[in-house]
């Protein structure tokens, strides 16, 4: 079965950039919640002698949106258009996280998102599709802290 029209039409989809704030609180929760006690995410002392400006933000987090619509509420929409295009179960295939500089408290991130693939594969239950976003996040310079890619999986039932 080919991709449906509708959700082909999604491939090279930008979304609205997002702005996203990293702050030592929020840094200090995630590690936390991940159960990773490394001192660069809670000591500021320790993360100045290792080089850094403040504490160190574990790899794959980014803060908090502060300004724009964000990715969650952008992909409402695109769900909403999987469930009706006949593909209800939806699953995470992942996120592969290109970190290029370190991202510390204090630090303002911009995230761009763009939809880079759509494609079918058959399965034992039936076609599934894979749909692919990457995300890249320039700092407060400018300069790409990290991207991502985001697979997600969509299954008829």
């Amino acid at each position: 079965m080919p991709v449906p029209e509708e959700l082909q039409k999604l491939v090279g989809m930008i979304y609205e950039p997002w702005v996203m704030e990293v702050e030592r609180g929020a840094i200090k929760r995630y590690a936390e919640a991940i159960d990773d006690p490394n001192p660069l995410y809670y000591d500021v002392e320790c993360a100045k002698r290792g080089g850094y400006r403040d504490i160190l933000a574990p790899l794959g987090f980014y803060g908090w949106p502060v300004k724009g619509k964000g990715a969650f509420e952008s992909m409402e929409k695109m769900v909403d258009l999987f469930i009706h295009a006949g593909y209800p179960a939806l699953l995470d295939g992942g996120v592969e996280v290109e970190p290029f500089l370190p991202v510390c408290a204090g630090d303002i991130l911009a995230a761009y998102a763009k939809v880079v693939d759509l494609y079918e594969r058959a399965g034992k239950a039936g076609s599934m599709l894979f749909f692919i976003l990457e995300t890249s996040y320039l700092n407060q310079n400018g300069d790409t802290a990290a991207k991502t890619r985001m697979t997600l999986i969509a299954r008829q039932i």
